[in-house]
């Protein structure tokens, strides 16, 4: 009989053994220290803790659907994003207008890297403030002519890689140039990057930009003409206080074909921005607060994610043991 005996001894151990065994590998794979709240062995719904909220993006500006209600000879704009360099905009963002004042960014720029390290005078420096910061259309031209005139825009479409633009044939006025929207932000990240002013004035042209003043009725004369308008007054303050977005606009009412011109360009560390228009202006009440304004519409529609966006919370996934 003994023999029997300790077949059934064994028998037992095993049992007892596995059944010790279940649970604690059980609570292992469970992450807990035991079955508490599993519904018994062998059934049940698993404890998940609850995931935490997802919070959005950081706002920027990407590219999407864009509405506006432009009733005008000609409107476009285009969106690079500055961490790939991809462009995005509306359908006709290699069709062209005429620069006005958003160039004088350039010009500027141009003129202090082209000094090769050394200072300009307190004169020049004067100058390049101006031309941005006010717009001053005599300073812009004393730079130009500084630079040489049109090599100062054959080194733009060159070092920018600029595919649409055309410098004016007759005496390459600056002002006429033709530059794309597609073309406007690659001019934007060129002066962004660094390859428009070098290391040395960068920082300080982009400080200018994003300190231009006066509104778009601000205008004085050639001297003083208001520059802070368009698309900072679209971009909610979600974006404006990751940091200075630096803007350089232009318009002018040219009588050659009775139209307002009117540019938007704003730069910052994720994207660039512009917006090209064409309407009316001899006899008709639009003025070019009325291009400010879509330059300001079309920014607030690229704002992602939209303010007041909720936060999402991920579903809670539910084990079956």
């Amino acid at each position: 009989m003994r023999p029997r005996v300790t077949m059934v001894l064994a028998v037992v151990a095993v049992l007892l053994g596995g059944g010790m065994l279940v649970p604690a590998a059980y609570a292992k794979l469970s992450g807990g220290d035991g079955i508490s709240g599993l519904g018994g062995i062998g059934g049940g719904v698993a404890q998940v803790p609850t995931p935490a909220p997802t919070a959005p993006p950081e706002p920027t500006l990407a590219a999407g659907p864009v509405s506006v209600n432009f009733k005008g000879k000609f409107f476009s704009w285009a969106l690079m994003d500055r961490k790939t360099g991809k462009i995005d905009g509306a359908p006709n963002m290699s069709s062209t207008n005429s620069t006005e004042s958003m160039i004088k960014a350039w010009i500027v720029s141009d003129y202090l890297r082209e000094l090769d390290g050394k200072e300009p005078s307190a004169a020049r420096k004067k100058q390049a403030e101006t031309a941005i910061r006010d717009s001053n259309d005599i300073s812009a031209e004393a730079l130009y002519n500084a630079g040489g005139r049109k090599p100062v825009l054959t080194r733009l479409i060159k070092m920018c890689k600029l595919t649409d633009t055309k410098i004016e044939p007759t005496k390459a006025k600056w002002a006429y140039t033709q530059m794309s929207p597609r073309d406007a932000v690659r001019m934007g990240d060129c002066i962004g990057d660094g390859t428009a002013a070098g290391p040395k004035w960068t920082k300080w042209v982009l400080d200018q930009m994003a300190h231009v003043r006066g509104g778009v009725k601000d205008q004085k004369s050639t001297a003083v003409q208001g520059g802070h308008w368009g698309i900072v007054d679209g971009l909610p303050e979600s974006i404006t206080s990751q940091g200075p977005v630096s803007i350089k606009n232009g318009f002018t009412m040219l009588w050659a074909d009775g139209q307002w011109h009117v540019n938007c360009l704003a730069i910052a560390d994720d994207w660039t921005l512009a917006v090209m228009m064409r309407y009316p202006g001899a006899g008709d009440p639009r003025t070019p607060s009325y291009g400010a304004k879509v330059c300001a519409s079309v920014a607030t529609q690229l704002v992602t994610p939209q303010p007041g966006a909720a936060l999402k919370v991920p579903q809670q996934p539910v084990g079956k043991l």
